[in-house]
């Protein structure tokens, strides 16, 4: 019986421990965080029974990818590729809105986010990239081109309707460029111009976006009000401007932080933000208990973006530690796995999908607890989603191959090691009768 367990769930067994501690933790606190889904779709079960389902695919296609050797996903990159930008594209033509954001479309009777996708793309494309161009003083100096070729053509695509994604990409490509030894001079020259790129999009932000929740229009409306006029309605933006406003609502919270009194929390206007906290708060640092929560009927987003905060209220601060030391010890895993590789491909992909789960991870932790402003990344493989979950174990099962790869890899040098120990040691002399 132990036999065939092992066949079948094959590659690193702390990847594997890992995987399956943060999918128990998905289903009790998804179960937990899902009150609002609950009394809208008026069954008990039914969501936490959804979220099941989607793991159970998800760890299906884990299996599957563990299976395939890395050369095969070489061969997928140029396909991959071209349905990452052709679904890149249908997203913004006929894609659905969900909360303002238009990341979404129809498939057979499924919704698809096309930007799960072109991440995993983008990492193997330049994992590929940067194996090839590798020599003995580095990652040859035209790699950097290359992938920013790459990333021209799927990074603005998903930056017009998800920035944070973008953004986070861009974070672990640019980590993958320093661990592909990518001229330093180059790195510096892009930090420049990333840098001035982003103070161009802010000031675009500050200039075009209006904050329709800050102190001043809020004064100007209640005044007209008061005067028994009527308040002018902004109309909705349309094309690649319609996003401006919520950023720069982001912003302008972020910034403009302060603390205030319990009374004078708007909990209509900064229900996330408020939420999160009291649910953070009311856990006494010893937590209320798995499924005790009381935050989760009133913070919006509770089973995804904002799980950690229910996570917190309901673990208390050392299953939040836990949480996030599973993220730590899958990136140090992932690293030593990579280290163990014979060739520079599976290492660099490895490497980079952990980086990209464990920088969203990291990422939606500081936005939960007030450290980062307000995004819409969910918390991988815990917080619940359809494509984002599946994607994500798909993710796993492709470092769990990379790890099958550099075990062989390994045991074929201690079978070296010990051929030269064994070829080292004086043979005794054959005798004569």
């Amino acid at each position: 019986m132990d036999k065939k367990i092992s066949v079948l769930f094959k590659g690193d067994k702390v990847i594997w421990m890992v995987f399956f501690f943060l999918c128990l933790i998905s289903v009790i606190e998804v179960f937990s965080a899902s009150s609002e889904l609950t009394f809208k779709g008026g069954s008990y079960l039914a969501p936490m029974l959804k979220h099941i389902g989607i793991l159970i695919i998800g760890i299906f296609f884990t299996l599957v990818t563990l299976n395939i050797k890395c050369k095969y996903f070489k061969i997928a990159t140029p396909i991959l590729l071209a349905v990452s930008f052709f679904t890149l594209i249908w997203v913004l033509i006929a894609g659905h809105s969900t909360n303002g954001a238009q990341r979404w479309i129809g498939f057979f009777g499924f919704q698809f986010q096309p930007s799960e996708l072109a991440k995993g793309t983008l990492v193997l494309a330049t994992a590929q990239v940067l194996s090839a161009m590798q020599t003995d003083y580095g990652a040859d100096r035209h790699a950097m081109k290359y992938i920013l070729t790459v990333c021209a053509f799927i990074v603005p695509l998903i930056a017009v309707e998800n920035l944070s994604t973008a953004a986070l990409l861009c974070v672990v490509i640019f980590m993958m460029m320093i661990i592909g030894r990518v001229p330093i001079r180059q790195l510096l020259q892009l930090v420049g111009g990333v840098t001035a790129l982003a103070v161009v999009v802010i000031g675009a932000v500050m200039l075009i976006g209006e904050d329709h929740n800050d102190a001043l229009t809020q004064q100007a409306q209640a005044a007209a009000i008061a005067q028994g006029g009527k308040v002018a309605v902004t109309p909705e933006r349309k094309g690649v401007f319609h996003r401006f406003d919520t950023w720069k609502s982001r912003i302008d919270k972020f910034a403009n932080k302060r603390d205030l009194p319990p009374d004078s929390v708007d909990l209509d206007k900064d229900a996330q933000t408020a939420y999160a906290n009291i649910a953070i708060v009311s856990s006494n640092i010893i937590g209320k208990g798995p499924g005790n929560s009381v935050t989760r009927d009133f913070l919006p987003q509770a089973f995804s973006d904002y799980i950690y905060a229910i996570i917190i209220e309901e673990m208390g601060i050392l299953g939040a530690i836990f949480v996030a030391l599973l993220y730590i010890i899958l990136l140090f895993r992932t690293g030593r796995i990579a280290n163990r590789c014979a060739n520079n491909f599976p290492a660099f992909l490895a490497m980079g999908l952990a980086l990209l789960l464990v920088t969203q991870a990291l990422f939606n932790m500081c936005v939960a607890v007030g450290i980062a402003p307000v995004t819409g990344q969910p918390l991988p493989l815990i917080s619940k989603g359809g494509t984002s979950s599946i994607i994500n174990c798909i993710y796993i099962g492709a470092i769990l191959s990379v790890s099958r790869t550099s075990k062989k890899n390994e045991a074929a040098a201690a079978d070296d090691d010990d051929a030269a120990v064994v070829s080292l040691t004086p043979q005794p002399k054959a005798t004569t009768a």
